[in-house]
């Protein structure tokens, strides 16, 4: 059996054929930005590169082939100076890194799994806030997956290069509701009055709930509670059900006995009943359902408002999975299979050696392995390689 020096080597040699063969499109205005690469068996990252032409690039890449490749979400004057105070900023794109490692739950999740569900999130920030709440227009929102475990949006409205970082926050706390108040979302309705005398006193009020066809976050979240009731209601088990969205045993016997039929009839209805246990219930599983939520590592909060970030570049190979950094039309995203679509290593046979049973699917095909030796296409050897679930095999002398 080979080492892991040896299964690097092998790794380096695949990107390096591939990449001669595969040009990188390199990004618009490439002059302007930082490029930076972490090595095969290097140590630390070599970056404040620059590159003045597409030819120097691809050399840089074919001779080096990197094992990570990178480029400036900005744009600076001096791409290659050394000190960031020397760069001279002019300006950066609105950057969203959406990465299924941090999802709620990712560790008991498979890769396939964890996919999946990083790019519903992926789609909801795409869809409901950049094209829809904020109105970014299509022509200016580019959508890559990253290689890896998640996803990247870049936003390049000329309206939006110049913000600083707080000002990024500002969309960053829209998209996550941050400190978004109920008093915001609902308002008191008397429900029932009584009179004394000759003075009539209200007795009775509930929450009105936005029309769920309203824009933004009222009618966000009156859709997402609406949704949740009908959840609830048509589970077999709504405790497990309560229990899913993070309630605990307690707590989610009183709401299965406050969540009578006539009160899940006035909630479709538009009407929150004042319950306290309902009304905190529904708001923040509503938060929880509508937005993208940073504080639960759905998507990566500091790329976003970081106005020097660097982010992985478009045609590159990851090094920890052999999959590539590749563009999705908006259109295609519903459709796009990052284990088909970012597939791009040759079915070359490879020999690996492989510790515990591994399965996974690619190319629309099942694998399944049972330890020991194995013989697999490039693709699948590059995958297990760098994710280090298996070693190269030494030849047979």
């Amino acid at each position: 059996m080979m080492g892991g020096d040896s299964s690097q080597a092998f790794l380096r040699d695949a990107f390096e054929a591939f990449y001669r063969s595969h040009p990188v499109e390199l990004p618009d205005r490439f002059t302007r930005r930082e490029f930076a690469f972490l090595m095969f068996g290097g140590k630390g990252m070599l970056r404040h590169l620059g590159f003045e032409r597409r030819e120097q690039f691809q050399d840089f890449l074919e001779e080096r082939a990197p094992q990570h490749a990178y480029y400036s979400s900005a744009y600076y004057q001096a791409p290659s100076a050394p000190k960031m105070q020397d760069k001279k900023w002019m300006g950066a794109e609105l950057i969203f890194d959406l990465d299924s490692d941090h999802l709620p739950g990712a560790e008991k999740m498979t890769y396939v799994e964890s996919l999946a569900v990083v790019k519903r999130e992926f789609q909801k920030l795409v869809e409901e806030f950049l094209l829809g709440d904020l109105g970014f227009s299509e022509k200016y929102v580019s959508l890559y997956f990253s290689g890896g475990r998640g996803y990247h949006c870049h936003v390049k409205d000329p309206t939006i290069l110049d913000l600083d970082s707080s000002e990024r926050r500002e969309l960053v706390d829209y998209i996550t509701a941050r400190d978004l108040q109920d008093s915001l979302i609902f308002h008191e309705r008397v429900t029932a009055r009584r009179s004394y005398g000759t003075q009539e006193f209200a007795s009775g009020t509930s929450l009105q709930m936005p029309s769920p066809q309203e824009a933004g976050w009222k009618g966000r979240i009156s859709r997402g509670i609406i949704e949740i009731v009908e959840e609830i209601t048509r589970s077999d088990s709504p405790m497990e059900k309560l229990k899913e969205y993070g309630v605990k045993e307690k707590d989610a016997e009183r709401l299965v006995q406050e969540l009578s039929e006539e009160r899940v009839r006035r909630i479709r209805g538009g009407m929150l009943d004042q319950s306290k246990a309902i009304r905190k219930f529904f708001l923040n599983s509503a938060l929880r359902k509508t937005a993208v939520s940073l504080s639960a590592g759905e998507t990566d909060e500091p790329v976003t408002c970081d106005v020097k970030r660097l982010i992985r570049l478009p045609g590159s190979l990851h090094g920890k999975t052999g999959l590539r950094v590749v563009p999705i039309a908006i259109d295609a995203l519903e459709r796009f299979d990052p284990l088909r679509d970012a597939v791009v290593l040759p079915d070359t046979p490879v020999r690996i050696q492989i510790p515990s049973e591994l399965s996974v699917r690619m190319k629309d095909e099942s694998f399944t392995f049972s330890p020991g030796e194995h013989e697999v296409p490039l693709f699948l050897a590059a995958f297990f390689l760098g994710r280090k679930q298996a070693t190269l095999q030494e030849p047979n002398p």
